[in-house]
C-alpha cells in the first residue's frame, strides 16, 4: 500500500445518493483476486453503453478524469455488499479519496485497509462541492482535513490507527509484520500457565 499523506486534486462528482457497492463494481467482475485492472470495471454500467463504449458524458469519461484524485460522491456511498473489490476498483481508476455527507461502514473500513480515505463533511460543504465539480481541493490525511478554494479547512473524521496507517503505506497485517520483535519478545519471557 502507498503511503497517503496529502492530496491535492481536482475532483469528479456523482452526485447520485445510495450509490451501492454493485454500481462500483459490477458482480460479473468479482471472479479476479487481483486489483489490477478494476479501475476499467468501476462504474461499468454507467461508464459503457450495451457495446462497451465509453458514455462521452458520464463524469469518469469526461477529460481530465482520470488525472482527478478525489471523487465526490452523494450521501451514503458505498452501500451495500461487503465486496473490497469496490475500493479497489476505485483505487486502480486513480481515486485516492472520496468524499460524501455519509460513507457506509463495511466500505469505509474496506477502504481505509486498502489507501483509499473516506472524508464525510457536513452538508454545507458538500452542496459546494457537488454544485463545483472540477474544482481543486487539498486534502491532509495528518491534519484530517479538507480545503476547498477561498474556505478554511474543514475536519474530517479519522481514527488514529487508520490515520498512522494511511501515513506509513501499511495495512493491518504490516502494522502487525512492524510489531514482530515487540511480540517475539512478549511471547519468549511470558510465563506460560498450566
Amino acid at each position: 500500500m502507498e503511503k497517503v499523506t496529502h492530496i491535492r486534486s481536482k475532483t469528479v462528482v456523482l452526485p447520485q445518493t445510495d450509490i451501492d457497492t454493485d454500481q462500483i463494481i459490477p458482480a460479473r467482475f468479482l471472479t479476479t483476486t487481483t486489483k489490477e485492472g478494476l479501475g476499467d470495471a468501476a462504474f461499468a454500467e454507467w461508464r459503457y453503453d450495451g457495446n462497451g463504449d465509453p458514455i462521452p458524458d458520464f463524469p469518469l469519461n469526461r477529460p481530465g478524469a482520470k488525472d482527478s484524485q478525489v471523487l465526490v460522491a452523494g450521501n451514503n456511498f458505498g452501500c451495500g455488499s461487503s465486496r473490497e473489490h469496490a475500493p479497489w476498483g476505485i483505487i486502480d481508476f486513480g481515486f485516492r479519496a472520496v468524499v460524501s455527507t455519509q460513507i457506509a461502514d463495511i466500505f469505509r473500513n474496506n477502504s481505509l485497509k486498502n489507501g483509499l480515505v473516506p472524508v464525510v463533511v457536513d452538508a454545507d460543504t458538500h452542496h459546494w462541492l457537488l454544485d463545483n465539480p472540477g474544482t481543486e481541493v487539498d486534502i491532509d490525511v495528518a491534519a484530517a482535513t479538507i480545503t476547498l478554494p477561498g474556505r478554511d479547512p474543514v475536519e474530517f473524521p479519522l481514527d488514529g490507527f487508520s490515520k498512522h496507517c494511511l501515513l506509513e503505506g501499511i495495512d493491518q497485517l504490516g502494522f502487525l509484520l512492524g510489531k514482530e520483535a515487540e511480540i517475539t519478545a512478549f511471547e519468549q519471557n511470558r510465563a506460560w500457565q498450566p
